[in-house]
């Protein structure tokens, strides 16, 4: 089933009402495509960050005494952590005060966070400037998609959010390369170069943007999102010590402990407070919270392989950082590739659940391929290339489809909150998928460890095309049966079968 008896049926319904609801929650002060660029920045900025850091992470380890990795993983964890903690009460805040407001404030924060990581003189401080750097991305990240699907119809919706998404797969495609011939020059340079693009944002804005209707959800539970961090920090302190668990098995125990205490009582406050840290709400519509669980499971698996990558390069094949970059390249700019040309014609065809899928599958064989072919002697053109083909086109085709789950699913005053929802899933998939690589790589990094690495980033990748596959037969078994006339259920039919 197409698009078309979607928009056919439910024209009067359902799109004329999200489109109304797009018209009054904004007032449009310039096209489409600026409106487009200009956010595309946020999904730009943060993801460039990720990229960038992990291909200076040896550098980064020698300027701070050669830092073990379970410690620099912090570097990493510090900031996305953070970040998913907080995307949820910065999208209600976008709700309530206006998404510009709000995008423009993050900004603001994330250049300062910058610029501190460039400045510091010392580990704890590096962390901290990108706990800074993180609550600035996620005030950025919602509005940013708010604004963006509020300034499209919803027939163009899927398309814009795939260039949406082609931003991150630029950041991925530029990361390595940009990044390695940076960190020629110093690794405090990967955070430095945030601030022109930034700055740039931040004259644009006021003046492309058009800013949303506050909608008074009430003031964000900010006490349930620092349950959040405690709660997924803890989590993943105990993930990176368990492999020394015979000297710190009390210390594992009790951050484990504290890890369920704090996400229960998240989820307590959450059931409770008129504007949770998690939106526990969205949660219940089926298309929400499965996408979640799929996309949580495929970032795990990216972010493991992005870190894995680099490291197995710069330390089993010994590559410089700069050689590393451009031999990572081509499988995010496969990532653009796909995303502008291809998924959102998919998303149409087939619906976001089986593209997701397929994606999913498409990327599980790139990884087959590097354990069948990869081996301690250095073969980049026949043996590391080619997989790289198949994880890039892999990505181009679940990230943005996932992404625009919740502008197809939930009515307008509630898209802050949702896309929030769906970043945190991928943020905390990419916690997790670090912090257990690291686990992983524990007590050193050869080819073993690294081919069980790719092994783990196999089952998560594996098992995310199941669940996005069993929500593309649900969708299809639901389409089948007599409209019941609900918005809701009829727009999540369509994010299943129709896209």
């Amino acid at each position: 089933m197409g698009c078309r008896p979607f928009c056919e049926t439910n024209r009067e319904a359902g799109m004329t009402l999200t489109q109304s609801s797009s018209r009054s929650a904004t007032t449009r002060t310039a096209p489409p495509a600026l409106v487009i660029l200009v956010v595309s920045v946020a999904a730009f900025l943060a993801s460039l960050d990720l990229f960038i850091v992990n291909i200076a992470f040896p550098d980064i380890r020698k300027a701070f005494g050669n830092a073990d990795l379970s410690a620099m993983s912090w570097i990493l964890n510090g900031y996305t952590i953070v970040f998913a903690a907080l995307l949820n009460p910065a999208g209600r805040l976008g709700d309530r005060y206006g998404h510009r407001r709000i995008f423009l404030w993050g900004l603001a924060i994330f250049a300062v966070g910058s610029a501190a990581c460039g400045l510091s003189v010392s580990f704890v401080m590096l962390v901290a400037s990108r706990v800074i750097q993180a609550i600035g991305a996620a005030m950025l990240m919602p509005s940013s998609l708010a604004l963006l699907m509020a300034a499209v119809p919803a027939s163009r919706r899927a398309a814009a959010v795939s260039k949406w998404s082609a931003m991150s797969g630029m950041a991925a495609a530029l990361g390595p390369p940009v990044g390695g011939l940076l960190v020629e020059l110093s690794w405090r340079w990967i955070f430095f170069v945030n601030l022109p693009l930034v700055l740039a944002a931040l004259i644009a804005g006021p003046l492309v943007l058009g800013d949303t209707k506050a909608t008074g959800t009430g003031v964000p539970d900010l006490f349930g999102a620092l349950s959040v961090v405690l709660g997924i920090g803890s989590l993943v302190w105990a993930l990176i010590e368990l492999p020394e668990a015979s000297g710190t098995a009390a210390a594992v125990v009790t951050a484990s402990v504290i890890a369920v205490c704090a996400m229960a009582l998240a989820v307590w406050r959450s059931l409770r407070h008129p504007s949770p840290a998690i939106d526990l709400a969205a949660v219940r519509v089926l298309p929400m919270w499965s996408s979640c669980v799929a996309l949580l499971l495929f970032s795990a698996a990216f972010a493991a392989m992005l870190l894995g990558n680099v490291m197995f390069l710069t330390t089993v094949w010994h590559e410089s950082p700069a050689v590393a970059g451009l031999f990572l390249s081509p499988s995010p700019a496969v990532v653009v590739i796909v995303s502008l040309t291809l998924t959102a014609r998919l998303i149409d065809k087939i619906g976001v659940g089986a593209v997701a899928a397929t994606g999913a599958v498409v990327y599980l064989f790139g990884i087959v391929i590097w354990l069948c072919r990869v081996g301690p002697e250095p073969d980049y053109l026949l043996d590391f290339l080619p997989a790289q083909l198949f994880t890039g086109a892999g990505v181009g085709l679940v990230m943005p489809s996932l992404a625009a789950v919740s502008g197809l699913t939930l009515p307008a005053h509630r898209w802050g909150s949702g896309s929030a929802l769906t970043n945190t899933a991928r943020q905390l998939g990419t916690v997790l998928g670090t912090a257990v690589l690291t686990m992983i790589y524990h007590p050193g990094i050869d080819l073993t460890t690294v081919r069980e690495g790719w092994a783990f980033i196999a089952v998560a990748a594996g098992t995310s095309a199941l669940i996005a596959a069993g929500l593309a037969a649900w969708s299809r078994s639901r389409a089948r049966r007599p409209p019941a006339g609900h918005l809701l259920r009829s727009v999540g039919e369509f994010v299943g079968s129709d896209g």
